[in-house]
């Protein structure tokens, strides 16, 4: 591929931050810029690890994997260190990625599209004088948290017990519209304060790459972007939601899981419309035993269809359970949430997810986890007004949901026939058609990224 284009065309280079929630949308956009011109060759950086991960992801001729040794720790149980972890990739890798750049073949890369938080890569780009997009893989208004965190602080909010002040507004950062300080990222405790300093040196740093490229639809959150447009000084291109809406019109390519070579499609062809509830508590970090433990029971109680992704503890769950669903430890996400059995969305709210949910048009059962996965629930409940909360606090503030009260909202949630329910379904519907409108040709996402292939094939040309 690349002998054939010879000196006419135009590089790019991937290097994504090293865990599921970042490399899908860097993999995903890496897939539609592919497609847009046969002349762009994309050099997809992933650790020799993520490489066995990723072998049968599929993707267009001209990406390729490019390899570096696994120099951080392994993506199996990273979760337990995070602080660590995200050390290692801000410490490790940069190296190894330097002699990658100097092995590649020619052309010479137009640009390099990184994950906001390898924040080294922008000294990389600026020394060898090859332009920088920084790719943000959170939401529009989290970056706009983090680029006036100063604010927080100014106003006596960080640092601060959210236990105590959680329900104080905060009505000060440009952009963003007034949200208790519960509902900010959960940058105030444990590991997530251990790292909050890492976060504000990758956000501080943005304005040094040539381009912000946002991992969201721009009608979903036009009034954020526009605010960061006229204040960041660099262009910022709104990509859509990188999840893999292109492949919808394939065939489930992998209907069988490993486990027990179970047929999870079959499944779900053989359920009522609506009736399923799609379980999935992200790839990262879990709950508490005590809380998984009356999650599973409160399912169980409420007599509820269910398909669960778990990656852990499948028998534990199996047998607590019952037999009114199907446990697999993996599936295609989106296409699952887009078949007709499947009524709602039991989420962990990390960005990914929530798109694909919203994407499905399908209500949210909320259960956030880490950092920007709180404020995310904040917009599904409060703002799109598309979903329940099953989690009660954060932290130190954190109560146990017992298993009736889940019982009794996973079967208020799950009623089609419920007023409240025929609401919050009729206005997922309405945001599935914004993103279906955003994502068809000649939206949005289409012209945004057309605009930034054309800007990096000018600074290819010139």
């Amino acid at each position: 591929m690349e002998a054939a284009h010879g000196g006419d065309a135009i590089r790019v280079v991937a290097m994504p931050y090293p865990g599921r929630g970042h490399i899908n949308p860097m993999l995903n956009l890496s897939n539609l810029i592919a497609s847009r011109q046969s002349d762009i060759l994309i050099s997809f950086v992933v650790t020799e690890e993520w490489l066995g991960l990723l072998g049968s992801e599929p993707k267009l001729d001209n990406i390729h994997f490019a390899t570096i040794p696994n120099v951080v720790p392994s993506e199996i149980g990273r979760g337990a260190d995070f602080p660590g972890f995200l050390e290692a990739t801000l410490t490790k890798l940069e190296g190894p990625f330097e002699r990658l750049l100097d092995r590649l073949e020619p052309p010479k890369p137009s640009v390099i599209i990184y994950d906001t938080y390898l924040c080294w890569v922008v000294g990389v780009g600026n020394r060898r004088n090859i332009p920088v997009a920084s790719l943000f893989t959170m939401t529009t208004s989290v970056f706009t948290v983090f680029y006036h965190f100063d604010l927080l602080a100014q106003n006596g909010h960080f640092p601060a017990d959210v236990s105590e002040r959680g329900k104080e507004l905060i009505n000060y950062i440009p952009g963003i519209p007034s949200t208790r300080m519960a509902d900010l990222p959960a940058v105030f405790y444990g590991d997530a304060l251990k790292v909050l300093h890492r976060a504000l040196e990758a956000i501080s740093l943005v304005p040094k790459a040539q381009y912000l490229l946002f991992t969201s639809i721009y009608e979903l959150e036009s009034h954020i972007i526009d605010t960061l447009k006229a204040n960041l000084g660099i262009p910022i291109y709104s990509i859509g939601p990188t999840i893999p809406y292109y492949r919808l019109e394939e065939s489930f390519s992998l209907t069988t899981t490993g486990y027990n070579d179970i047929n999870y499609v079959q499944w779900l062809d053989s359920q009522p419309k609506a009736s399923v509830l799609y379980i999935s508590q992200g790839s990262f970090l879990s709950v508490s035993k005590a809380q998984m433990d009356e999650i599973i029971y409160g399912l169980r109680d409420s007599g509820v269809r269910f398909l669960w992704v778990a990656r852990g503890e499948i028998s534990r769950i199996k047998e607590g359970c019952g037999d009114k669903g199907l446990l697999v430890p993996w599936c295609d996400q989106l296409k699952v949430l887009c078949h007709s059995s499947v009524g709602g969305f039991w989420s962990h709210c990390g960005w990914n997810s929530t798109k694909e949910g919203v994407f499905a048009g399908l209500p949210f059962l909320t259960y956030p986890i880490f950092w920007d996965q709180i404020p995310n629930s904040k917009t599904i409940v409060e703002d799109w007004k598309i979903g329940w909360k099953v989690r009660r606090g954060m932290g130190a503030d954190e109560h146990l949901v017992t298993r009736e009260e889940i019982a009794e909202l996973i079967q208020r949630f799950m009623d089609l026939e419920s007023v409240e329910g025929k609401e919050m379904r009729r206005r997922a519907k309405e945001l599935q058609e914004i993103c279906k409108n955003a994502t068809s040709k000649g939206g949005s996402v289409e012209t945004n990224i057309d605009a930034f292939v054309q800007d990096i094939s000018q600074c290819c040309y010139h």
